[in-house]
């Protein structure tokens, strides 16, 4: 049996480091979220470092030590989200909108106590409710999180995907967005393959395969958040997550997954 949810008007989106590069695509970021609140929606965005930071931060972490230790890696690291959901939250208010960030621990992710590859175990999204009923969009660090012995600690690469849906879940969203510089899912990667199809509809258990096989689209551990949300058992809210272009232009949707389980679409 399939349980009806009351649409709560919350959507979660989330941005990847290529769509947070530089400033001007930050800008067009805050002008799509500025559309998004404008159709009635309560808005959490969830964002990666931008461009190549992450990297960038693991260079310098070699340059001064041959093996740095994971704790001082995560340290580190979550630098890169915080700076990019700091200055998209500063554009979200010169785009007119009332917006705060807030890192993982802030927003309520909890994970286990292991560094540079935690795993969520619960989400108490309490501050971030109270930011959206002051009429707010709230910004989230992604890929990051806090244990239960109150340490930083990081989700490995893609994580934030993982944020974003966990967070999806515990808000009972009316849908999550996971959003990139290509237009959805496709048979191969459209920047390598010519031959590309976009895909249309795809199951969870496709797409956690495609996941676990290396596919860059959605890190696996979010699909599996993503299809435990779906379940009718879970009483979660009806999840979507959506390819879109943040790059160039305005981001279009593609593709959406279902409350009830089945295909994405």
């Amino acid at each position: 049996m399939v349980h009806d949810v009351t649409p709560t008007g919350i959507v979660v989106q989330k941005y990847g480091g290529s769509s947070v590069a530089d400033a001007e695509k930050i800008k067009l970021v805050a002008q799509r979220i500025s559309r998004t609140k404008a159709a009635g929606k309560k808005v959490v965005v969830v964002v990666s470092a931008m461009g190549k930071t992450t990297n960038q931060l693991i260079e310098k972490a070699k340059s001064v030590s041959a093996s740095p230790s994971r704790r001082e890696l995560d340290m580190l690291l979550t630098c890169g989200e915080r700076e990019s959901m700091a200055l998209l939250s500063m554009a979200c208010t010169e785009a007119g909108l009332e917006a705060i960030s807030f890192t993982g621990s802030q927003a309520g992710i909890l994970t286990n106590d292991r560094h540079s590859g935690a795993r969520i175990v619960e989400v108490r999204p309490f501050r971030v409710e109270d930011e959206l009923d002051r009429g707010k969009v709230v910004i989230v660090a992604g890929f990051q999180g806090v244990s239960y012995k109150r340490e930083i600690t990081t989700l490995g690469r893609g994580g934030s995907d993982t944020t974003a849906v966990a967070l999806a879940g515990a808000l009972r969203a009316d849908y999550c967005e996971i959003c990139s510089d290509v237009d959805g899912v496709y048979t191969a990667d459209p920047r390598v393959v010519d031959a590309a199809q976009l895909l249309h509809s795809i199951s969870h258990d496709e797409m956690l395969e495609l996941a676990a096989q290396g596919a860059k689209v959605l890190h696996d551990a979010s699909v599996e958040f993503a299809r435990r949300a779906a379940s009718p058992s879970t009483r979660a809210p009806p999840t979507r997550t959506a390819a879109a272009r943040a790059s160039t232009s305005p981001p279009s949707a593609s593709a959406r997954w279902p409350r009830s389980p089945g295909r994405a679409r």
